[in-house]
This record gives structure tokens, C-alpha cells and sequence, in this order.
């Protein structure tokens, strides 16, 4: 589920959005108002149930054959299964790219898609689809130095919920 040309893609699990004003995400890191969206190379990083942590990498310029992998843990693979999410197609003309380094695109006034969402379908099969290897792991942050400390293009998102799995917080590991 990548966007076509000319524009972007918002996911969602609410399949009745007829028009997206801006917010500020509970989860934002800036004051402003937005409506988020991303393109063709992060659209992957957001084929997940809305609160899944996960750690999604891929080479980038300096490192072109390193393959692109998406890092779950495993009390959330039944999750990522039975969710059911949507893609919502907007006109690239209508955001700006966010940030230095753009990792979305936002719009700051109301806007609305261009047409009824699509289903993503499975979301462990919309992986295999891509090519993108899929590793469910029973935690993430090891994985996730090894990112980085590789230098990997990548992405960490709602890294705050490792360790909490659908249902709650883990039991202590030992």
C-alpha cells in the first residue's frame, strides 16, 4: 500500500474520516497544529496497529543494497493480524515536507481525501508483498541499538510502548 504519484498516504484504523483537521498529536514533540501524511518511502513504516512500537530500517544512499526491515514484538503480532487499517489517499500539493531530513509531510488547514480509504488488507502479508522483512522479536530495544549503531537509515515509533504489549504491561523478565 504505497501512494501513487502525486500523493500521499495518512493511515488510519477509523475507516469514516470524511475530513482531516489539524491537531496536535498527544505524542507531539511540536506545538503546532497538523495533519500528517507521508510518502512512498515512509508509508511502510506505518502499516502497524496505531500504538505497535516498532523499529523500521532500510540502507538509504550510503547503503543501497541493505534491505528494509520492520522489528515488532511478539505480543503484538496477533494484534497486527486482526487490525484493520486504512489508507487515505491526499494530494501532495496540499502538504509540505516536515523537518530537515522530511519524514512526513503536513497541511496546517482542514483537508480532505481524495476519494474512501482502502483497505491495507493483512498486514504481515502487505510486508511479504513489499519485500520488507518482517522480524518479530521478544523485545526491541537490542534490536534497536543495533540500528543505530550501524547507521542505518531508520525510523523508531512509539518506542514509549515497548515492553507493553496490547493488553498491558509485561510481567517482569527475568
Amino acid at each position: 500500500m504505497l501512494p501513487a504519484a502525486g500523493e500521499l498516504l495518512h493511515f488510519s484504523e477509523d475507516p469514516a474520516i470524511r475530513r482531516f483537521t489539524p491537531h496536535v498529536a498527544a505524542t507531539a514533540q511540536q506545538p503546532e497544529a497538523y495533519v500528517w501524511t507521508v510518502d512512498a518511502l515512509n508509508a511502510p513504516s506505518y502499516w502497524f496497529p496505531r500504538q505497535c512500537p516498532r523499529v523500521c530500517s532500510w540502507g538509504g544512499a550510503d547503503a543501497p543494497d541493505v534491505p528494509r526491515v520492520h522489528a515488532v514484538e511478539e505480543s503484538w503480532l496477533a494484534t497486527m493480524r486482526a487490525t484493520r487499517l486504512y489508507a487515505y489517499r491526499f494530494a501532495a500539493a496540499d502538504f509540505e515536507p516536515f523537518g530537515e531530513r522530511p519524514h512526513a509531510h503536513v497541511a496546517t488547514r482542514a483537508v480532505a481525501p481524495l476519494g474512501p480509504p482502502v483497505a491495507v488488507g493483512d498486514l504481515v502479508t502487505v510486508h511479504e508483498v513489499h519485500d520488507i522483512e518482517l522480524r518479530v522479536l521478544p523485545e526491541l530495544e537490542e534490536h534497536f541499538a543495533v540500528v543505530r549503531a550501524r547507521g542505518l537509515e531508520f525510523s523508531g515509533i512509539r518506542m514509549g510502548n515497548a515492553g507493553i504489549g496490547p493488553g498491558g504491561p509485561f510481567p517482569t523478565r527475568r
